[in-house]
């Protein structure tokens, strides 16, 4: 039996899983699996992952100093024991996401990426199987700049919302941009009181957008979709590079037959409206006034930055109360 989610892969899209809990991504077969601080916090509270708490506990104890300290470290290490058992799953890569709250920091992001590749070195896995997550900010977008050209480091430029935004990405060369289709949906019905569907969803729309003027100024950046609220924002994105699914709609997919026709294609791209070329290079006032202009993508930004740090500042909670048991 030829399932939705079959047909979904034979439009040339990558399906990603997104999610934090392993023992379900397999069932899927995903190419490559993404993470959050939100996904890891929910993933790190069940039973079966104690093992790899335990780790990063004994991890973090090891690094002596204060709690915090501790703490900090605990955390870089269970992120990497999830991204370490994920791979062991999947054939491709891994995105693993630096601390939200060094968002607006260059220097900090580069510093604490560089630490997560490290680590994942230490045990056995290559940078090449990794993607390092970063918030759309313009820091953030300079930050994976730098990685990428200095360090030879893949970055996921995530909590995109705007076209600023991903021309910004492109321009740094980031191997891959995470815009999020559901949340873009989420605040058009919420300031409008409309409901969207298919093609008529900003979100959808967004991406779409963003595939077309990426194929037709010949930018390599993966154009990844992500953050879904129903299977018809992912039917409407059939044919894009990857998209980003959580376990749920994957399910949905997988019980399903009916087919997913490609809706989105290269060269198809490549001669539609010409969208006329956009630049940000080095010219920060410019991109933080075209994000301020942007309404939504402004709200969201910062309100996903918030919540992934709030979620992250939850699970070194726990890690804390562990260790200062342990």
């Amino acid at each position: 039996m030829t399932t939705s989610l079959d047909h979904l892969k034979q439009t040339g899209t990558v399906v990603v899983s997104d999610s934090g809990d392993f023992e379900s991504i397999d069932v899927y077969k995903p190419q490559d699996a993404t993470t959050n601080p939100s996904l890891i916090l929910a993933a790190a509270n069940k039973p079966g992952y104690a093992r790899l708490v335990d780790a990063a506990i004994k991890h973090g104890k090891s690094k002596g100093g204060s709690l915090d300290v501790q703490a900090n470290a605990a955390m870089d290490r269970l992120l990497v024991e999830f991204g370490k058992e994920i791979l062991a799953i999947i054939p491709g890569r891994v995105s693993t996401e630096v601390d939200a709250r060094l968002s607006f920091d260059k220097q900090a992001t580069k510093a604490k990426a560089k630490e997560l590749i490290a680590l994942y070195d230490s045990v056995g896995i290559k940078k090449e199987r990794v993607l390092i997550k970063i918030a759309s900010t313009w820091e953030g977008i300079q930050a994976a700049r730098e990685l990428e050209r200095d360090d030879g480091i893949h970055c996921n430029l995530t909590l995109l919302f705007g076209f600023g935004q991903a021309v910004a990405c492109a321009e740094a060369g980031v191997t891959l941009i995470s815009p999020f289709v559901g949340r873009i949906l989420d605040w058009y019905k919420k300031s409008t009181g409309k409901n969207y569907e298919g093609d008529e969803d900003p979100g959808v729309k967004s991406v779409k957008k963003i595939f077309n003027y990426y194929k037709q100024h010949g930018y390599n950046t993966i154009v990844m979709g992500a953050s879904f609220r129903n299977t018809g924002e992912i039917k409407s994105l059939a044919g894009v590079d990857f998209l980003t699914i959580s376990p749920s709609l994957l399910e949905e997919l997988k019980g399903s037959t009916e087919p997913v026709p490609k809706k989105l294609d290269s060269q198809a791209a490549a001669q539609a409206d010409p969208i006329p070329k956009v630049t940000f290079i080095d010219n920060e006032p410019e991109f933080r006034w075209t994000l301020l202009q942007d309404q939504m993508a402004f709200d969201k930004l910062h309100e996903g930055i918030k919540k992934f740090a709030e979620d992250g500042e939850t699970l070194k909670n726990v890690l804390k109360e562990k260790l200062s048991k342990a």
